[in-house]
């Protein structure tokens, strides 16, 4: 069904109305021109004044008003419409020499905005954020809650309408994996679909945000945007401990930490009145940058180099604006300039980092105590109180300090003229080396001491440090820096933000903490917008703007602007509640729509761009890992703690670093640690993961793709074979020397629904013709078997057990067990 403006422009482009009909009443600055004037015009007469020709400027109404380019209402004596539509190849514009060009249809718009008056507006999302009104549809009764009524009224317009409610066990296995990264097991599926309550799948919801998966699956998404990882990266690679910020942020998103908290606590948590250990920990968000510490590196230019990263995350994760552009030059396309780039740069450049060594303990740091240790510091400390009484007591009550007879070395008078309890390991021992002769006893209750001391000191020096950030006493200056380069400074500028943002409130104080603070403030246009927009692309694989690092003009408008004008006045209005906001999303009839395609649908809409069906896209790699040693029941369930080492083949590391590092995979329980926990080195990645991050910059923009390279690892990595053995012995036990029921079991686990009869029917038949083939061949069930770390149950017949292996691969790599449908 076409609307009215497609018949009109559709009736025009034949002839039957003058182009000015076709748009009429409908032009609108922000959709329709903007895009022609920065994809074609800003380069040269947009915000870079270096770059700026002839002294117009588009990008603002005042150039284009005093410049004569525009005169409203009236096309022919505009110079912007002369210049587009000029023959003369040294007035047309675009410049033939830029390799752009204008189509009919945008001069067309060009020229009908003119004649409706030239009007402008602000680019969308610099606009301040009010909260839209509900909009009203047909489908309003088929909503169940505010997302539904934007939603539905956009598909109106399209000529489109909601799909149907997915099955209640595609519902339940699409919102475990959503919130929790896991499918849901087969007891959670038989409960949800035996409670009879209409608010059965809301319930659901609450159980799945409430568990201690949530966290550990939000995660994921803000370590790529933090670029975290446990090494340096560069040549070397050395590692670094800054796997206590990751389990922080598990923690916050688990707790519910609201989000206004939760970045104050990552850009300033050393500020916040009465900072803690947690707070300091959580601005390792600004540490996670990569650091190179490599022979003969100047250190000032790896200090510099670290600013500049921080400050232009903390505007990608925050703002969405692509500042990086600015270290150079201002930027061509949004109003940023170089000095708004180095003024924001300054709330970053002032820690007390120098930018020397290669160490991933580089100062400032804190030392990270779990509950457990600070108890078995607290009886070390006990231990060595017990050791300074007889130690005192020969001190004060015999004389022994006092210089009596024999000369004593100076060493030794200084060492006793010092408190006891500040005397370390070596001077102790120097003390009982010198007594030994002339007073065993005492030797030997120094000699106590110094053990117990040393103990201490051993086991203090293995507790973690993580880099944070801290605040210098002298501020350091900062300069504006030709070319973005270290050493060459130019102007000198105070903190501040861009010019084309709300001021800095006058009350905060001018450091990452005010930073902080203005970044929430209401004032603000873009951080609410940008954070909704990430989360609803956690949900539906795009946000409603399709270019979650770039809010500017050459990024992508929002599919439904008012609907996300209400999501992040709404999350604001909450108190920036984090799971509120997920549970409304997941809750919505928009997301709980089926994900089948319909023929209309695909010749309307295949993108899904007015969300007239639900997400269906390829898990994440990771999430297809945690998966199979779920549905297995190999998942090691620990939280937290060092990163581990899964396997992974050898040499991968030597040949990234020179023959220095050499990856040795752990054993055990760390084997089947949730994905969140793998040891991530920044140069070479884990393998198994595909469509990730390099954790090398930030990254806040989703990568889908599918090619036979994901099956190699899905087929073969070891970790998803084990599981198939893992998940084939699991359903043998269940239901021995039935093949059919076994392969039924491992079907619903991995895809949380029953089999048809005929795709049971497919299993078990090629089931029997793997069994055949093992049969003939018993030494290839056996080394099936072998595969992984862990035993095989040596209860089971191998030939059975291989052929079940074999099938619950092939289960695991079913489209719909790699797919959230």
């Amino acid at each position: 069904m076409y609307r009215i403006r497609d018949l009109l422009i559709i009736t025009a482009a034949l002839g039957g109305l003058p182009p000015t009909v076709a748009v009429a009443s409908e032009i609108d600055f922000n959709r329709d021109i903007r895009p022609i004037l920065s994809e074609n015009c800003y380069h040269c007469h947009g915000p870079d004044q270096a770059e700026r020709q002839a002294d117009l400027r588009l990008d603002q109404r005042e150039g284009v008003e005093a410049s004569g380019a525009v005169v409203p209402g009236h096309p022919e004596e505009s110079l912007l419409i002369e210049r587009i539509i000029s023959d003369d190849p040294e007035e047309r514009m675009p410049p033939p020499e830029s390799k752009l060009s204008l189509t009919d249809e945008e001069i067309r718009l060009l020229r009908q905005w003119v004649e409706e008056g030239g009007t402008w507006s602000e680019h969308w999302s610099l606009e301040p954020i009010n909260r839209p009104t509900l909009p009203r549809s047909s489908h309003d009764k088929e909503g169940r809650n505010p997302i539904d009524r934007f939603v539905f009224a956009r598909l109106e317009e399209n000529g489109l309408t909601p799909s149907a409610e997915a099955s209640p066990e595609r519902l339940l296995r699409r919102v475990s994996l959503d919130l929790t990264g896991l499918p849901p097991t087969p007891e959670h599926v038989k409960a949800f679909l035996d409670d009879p309550s209409p608010a059965a799948y809301e319930h659901a919801v609450d159980r799945l945000l409430g568990s201690s998966q949530y966290g550990e699956r939000m995660a994921w998404n803000w370590l790529d945007a933090a670029r975290y990882a446990d090494s340096n990266g560069f040549q070397g690679d050395p590692e670094r401990t800054m796997w206590p910020w990751r389990d922080w942020v598990v923690d916050a998103l688990n707790a519910n930490l609201p989000f206004d908290q939760f970045t104050r606590q990552q850009i300033a948590g050393d500020l916040v009145p009465d900072a803690t250990l947690a707070t300091k920990i959580a601005t390792g968000f600004n540490r996670n940058n990569m650091h190179n510490g490599e022979g003969g590196r100047i250190s000032e230019e790896s200090r510099v180099e670290n600013v500049m990263d921080r400050a232009e995350t903390v505007a990608t994760v925050w703002l969405g604006l692509t500042m990086t552009c600015c270290r150079c030059h201002d930027h061509k396309y949004d109003p940023l300039s170089a000095e708004d780039y180095y003024r924001f740069y300054a709330f970053f450049n002032n820690t007390s980092e120098t930018g020397a060594g290669r160490s991933g303990q580089m100062s400032p740091t804190v030392t990270f105590e779990t509950p457990q240790d600070v108890q078995q510091r607290a009886r070390l400390q006990k231990e060595i109180e017990r050791a300074i009484v007889p130690v005192a007591r020969w001190e004060s009550e015999t004389g022994i300090i006092k210089n009596k007879g024999k000369e004593r070395p100076e060493e030794i008078a200084n060492i006793l003229n010092q408190p006891i309890a500040e005397r370390d390991r070596g001077k102790l021992q120097i003390l009982a080396e010198f007594f030994q002769a002339s007073n065993k006893d005492y030797a030997a209750d120094i000699k106590s001491l110094a053990e117990r001391v040393g103990a201490r000191q051993q086991f203090l020096n293995q507790l973690p440090k993580v880099m944070v950030m801290d605040t210098r006493e002298k501020t350091r200056e900062t300069f504006m820096l030709t070319g973005g380069i270290y050493d060459k400074p130019g102007q000198s500028v105070t903190p501040g933000v861009p010019e084309s943002l709300p001021a800095l409130p006058p009350e905060v104080p001018v450091d990452r903490l005010g930073l902080a603070e203005w970044l929430l403030m209401e004032e603000n246009p873009l951080t609410a917008r940008v954070i909704v927009n990430r989360d609803w692309q956690l949900f539906f694989g795009k946000g409603l703007v399709t270019t979650p690092e770039d809010f500017g003009t050459q990024g992508q408008r929002p599919t439904h602007p008012a609907l996300l004008d209400w999501l992040a006045s709404d999350f604001r209005r909450s108190g920036w509640n984090v799971k509120r906001l997920h549970r409304m999303i997941v809750t919505s009839a928009t997301y709980r729509q089926s994900s089948r395609m319909t023929a209309a649908q695909r010749e309307a809409d295949p993108d899904n761009r007015w969300l007239a069906r639900g997400p269906r896209y390829r898990l994440p790699s990771w999430m297809l890992r945690d998966q199979a040693l779920a549905v297995s029941g190999t998942l090691v369930a620990r939280r937290g703690g060092p990163s581990v080492k899964p396997y992974q083949p050898e040499n991968i590391w030597r040949e990234a670093t020179f023959g220095k590092k050499k990856y040795v995979p752990d054993t055990g329980e760390k084997l089947y640690r949730r994905s969140l926990y793998t040891f991530w080195r920044r140069i070479v990645g884990p393998t198994m993961f595909f469509d990730t991050s390099r954790r090398q910059t930030c990254h806040v923009a989703g990568s889908v793709t599918n090619t036979p390279l994901h099956a190699l690892t899905t087929l073969n990595d070891v970790t998803f074979v084990e599981a198939a053995r893992g998940l084939a012995a699991w359903v043998m036990q269940d239901a021995p020397a039935k093949p059919e029921s076994q392969l039924a079991n491992a079907f619903e686990r991995a895809t949380a629904r029953k089999p048809t009869p005929q795709e049971l029917q497919l299993l078990t038949e090629r089931y029997r013709v793997v069994y055949d083939m093992f049969a003939e061949q018993p030494e290839d069930a056996i080394q099936l078997l072998e595969v992984g770390d862990s035993p095989r149950n040596e209860a089971l017949d191998p030939i059975a057990h291989a052929s079940c292996t074999a099938i619950c691969s092939l289960i695991l790599n079913l489209d719909e067990t790699l797919t959230k449908e």
